[in-house]
């Protein structure tokens, strides 16, 4: 087992990772940029070291630095959380190159995972159910558009490596198409310097459905159930749940097409197969090759630490447990609590914790690098932690995460709690109506008591 581990990443992931270290003797190293010297991450790990400006291009995203830091410090492995260099291929080869392990998946899965329109054929090639689209990248706008005739409207037009939301247009007609795809190509290549582009079916009002993955080196792989992710804004989750409400026999085949995903690449470490769910049927629509910031609740349902099961597997350990060994118990539910006004277009709202109050109890887990006084910085992602419950049955875990939410307080800065309580007493939320237009559809409505004036 390693002894001293570098985590590339920031905020509430980085205290995530350093806790499950924590609990296995291992000892931890924390990055951090200029702005982030009293973050709490850096706070608990055993070492730190700042690598950079505020900048993420400058620090989080700094390869050079970060594995300066890390062989400098003696780091045997590096866990890169969620974000960042995560599913950065080059990144993790980088690691290989200098003897450091990537916690992770190998540099050549995650490039082909990466790829989305490579992901795609491999997961046709896989015999996996995937979107009707293209095969592979479109040459061109005129190529695109005469396969998108063929496809037939509304096309959803992709970023093969987008991720996010970004680089992704949906056009509904053959007039709407040029200035979608000029878009999103745009925007693809000034956020991944890569302006591929492919095409799918747009499924209107499908459910999102993910599968938690783990495979070690040895080939064995199980799925840790499954979860709803549905509740979005722009292709963002915002509150996800564990299981969802499906039917079993689909719950059963979307298991085994997602083990089958896994082995046909040889995947290794934690992963997540996508899948869109539509009148009953499911296509494979991506693999995120790394750790979710949804991972507590499939945690919370099965008992079982994801991210110490990373470790073990980068490590060299074999899983310890087989399918049949994983049990599920009951229901988990997690809100994503950001800075920010949704009131004004859910504008970012940086600044101080003045004051905290973080609700308890059994079945109630509240991940986050929030304190009072701590400082929420304008240079990164909103998120500022999570709140998630678990209890016997879905009605009941809808009573304690509207309990926790109006228990919660944070003072100092603007947050999206009063709009993640409307969405959880929505009376379609809590029947389990809902599907990936929820929050558009409903918007006016679950923005009526924000508390921003």
């Amino acid at each position: 087992m390693f002894q001293k581990i570098l985590i590339a990443n920031r905020g509430e992931i980085a205290v995530r990772i350093i806790r499950s270290c924590m609990y296995m003797g291992i000892e931890t190293i924390a990055i951090y940029s200029e702005v982030d010297k009293d973050s709490l991450h850096v706070q608990l790990a055993d070492e730190a070291i700042c690598i950079g400006k505020a900048k993420s291009n400058e620090s989080y995203l700094n390869m050079e630095n970060i594995i300066t830091a890390a062989i400098n410090k003696g780091a045997e492995a590096i866990h890169p959380g969620f974000g960042f260099l995560s599913e950065n291929a080059q990144f993790a080869e980088l690691c290989e190159t200098v003897g450091i392990t990537f916690i992770g998946p190998k540099s050549k899965t995650i490039r082909q995972m990466g790829d989305k329109s490579k992901a795609r054929e491999l997961m046709i090639d896989a015999l996996v159910p995937v979107v009707p689209g293209s095969n592979g990248c479109v040459k061109d706008l005129s190529d695109a558009k005469e396969l998108a005739k063929d496809i037939g409207f509304p096309i959803l037009i992709k970023a093969s490596a987008g991720g996010g939301g970004r680089g992704m247009r949906i056009a509904y007609s053959i007039d709407e198409f040029s200035t979608a795809f000029e878009t999103a190509k745009t925007e693809a290549k000034n956020a991944f310097g890569d302006g591929s582009m492919y095409l799918e079916k747009y499924l209107e009002n499908p459910k999102h459905i993910e599968f938690q993955m783990l495979c070690d080196k040895y080939g064995n792989t199980v799925h840790l159930g499954e979860r709803d992710c549905s509740i979005q804004r722009r292709n963002q989750k915002v509150i996800e749940e564990a299981p969802s409400t499906i039917k079993p026999a689909i719950r059963e085949k979307m298991a085994q097409a997602a083990i089958k995903a896994c082995k046909s690449v040889n995947y290794e470490n934690a992963g997540t197969i996508e899948f869109l769910l539509a009148n009953d049927n499911f296509y494979f629509i991506e693999m995120n090759t790394r750790i979710q910031v949804e991972h507590p609740i499939t945690e919370m349902i099965t008992g079982i630490d994801i991210i110490k099961e990373q470790i073990k597997i980068a490590a060299g350990e074999k899983l310890s447990f087989k399918q049949k060994d994983i049990q599920f118990k009951g229901h988990s539910i997690e809100c994503r609590l950001n800075a920010e006004i949704p009131k004004h277009n859910f504008r970012p709202s940086p600044g101080v914790i003045l004051l905290l109050h973080i609700p308890s109890g059994p079945g109630v887990r509240f991940d986050s690098f929030i304190y009072p006084g701590s400082i929420i910085q304008p240079h990164y992602d909103s998120m500022i932690g999570k709140m998630i419950v678990h209890d016997n049955t879905r009605a009941e875990a809808i009573k304690k995460i509207r309990a926790t939410l109006e228990e919660l307080v944070i003072k100092g800065i603007n947050t999206n709690q009063s709009f993640l309580y409307m969405i959880i007493n929505n009376p379609n939320y809590i029947k389990g109506k809902f599907n990936t237009s929820f929050i558009d559809l409903n918007l006016e409505a679950l923005l009526e008591y924000d508390e921003y004036e």
